[in-house]
């Protein structure tokens, strides 16, 4: 039985238990909570809300472990979108959910999602200095779009950019519930930031005529997160070619912990 949507959840004050709020029961949900950069919605949303479907439908002892997606539309902010729920596998140890968001009857979106039994075993991770440490990320961003009520967003000294770059310092403006479902969900809204320019094809700033726009996501979650705590989110481009750029990022907490590892494909028109 999962604990997600109890009485108790739906109370929730915090930010995001606000925006993932679905309303429907079993396998399909809906919602009118809409945000975006002008009339498209914000992939992250999407993602959180997807993730918040899929552990509507998953046991309490199960935590959110990774999830893959496929942005096929644009959605479009002022349209109600509807989350149906696929049962993929039920193991011992792992389950895993296919989501399907739509509006008006056409997906916009599909998302595997992986959730895990925690497991007591080895903690390691290998040793990376970070390249933007906390102290010198002292110039604040502050966007136009909605979700920067949010959360904060700190870059380094001397860059004045109107949308945060990585590698650069977030945390939530609001406590969050010790809820791993919720703070999951926090977690994949702020991995869709950035990742589109980071992977822009060297000397381009600006997309042409053809525009940019995330294409996949994946994320991985490695550890339990705060999100009222600082994160810094570093992220490099790897490949470009074909109108599509790669770019893989991490998610250290303010003591160097991997907590998240991401992954997004681009495209990117010139």
């Amino acid at each position: 039985m999962s604990r997600f949507w109890t009485d108790s959840w739906r109370n929730m004050p915090s930010w995001i238990a606000e925006l993932v709020r679905l309303d429907g029961d079993g396998r399909m949900f809906r919602t009118s909570m809409a945000l975006g950069a002008g009339p498209r919605l914000f992939g992250g949303l999407i993602a959180a809300q997807a993730l918040a479907a899929a552990a509507a439908t998953v046991g309490a002892d199960r935590l959110p472990q990774s999830l893959h997606a496929y942005f096929i539309r644009g959605g479009r902010v002022g349209v109600d979108v509807e989350y149906t729920v696929d049962t993929t596998r039920d193991g011992r140890s792992f389950t895993t959910r296919r989501v399907t968001a739509g509006q008006d009857g056409v997906p916009i979106f599909e998302m595997l999602a992986s959730f895990h039994v925690p497991e007591t075993t080895v903690d390691w991770q290998r040793p990376t200095p970070l390249r933007l440490p906390l102290s010198e990320a002292t110039t604040e961003v502050r966007p136009r779009e909605r979700w920067a009520d949010y959360y904060e967003t700190r870059v380094g000294a001397g860059t004045t950019p109107e949308w945060p770059q990585q590698p650069f310092w977030f945390r939530s403006r609001e406590p969050i519930e010790a809820d791993p479902v919720l703070r999951a969900c926090a977690l994949a809204f702020v991995s869709d930031l950035g990742l589109v320019s980071i992977a822009r094809p060297p000397g381009q700033d600006e997309p042409g005529p053809g525009g940019a726009a995330s294409l996949d996501h994946a994320l991985w979650l490695h550890r339990p997160v705060d999100p009222r705590q600082w994160h810094c989110y570093d992220a490099l481009a790897v490949s470009h070619s074909d109108a599509r750029g790669l770019a893989f990022g991490s998610i250290h907490n303010d003591r160097g912990t991997l907590v998240a590892s991401v992954a997004q494909e681009s495209l990117w028109r010139c």
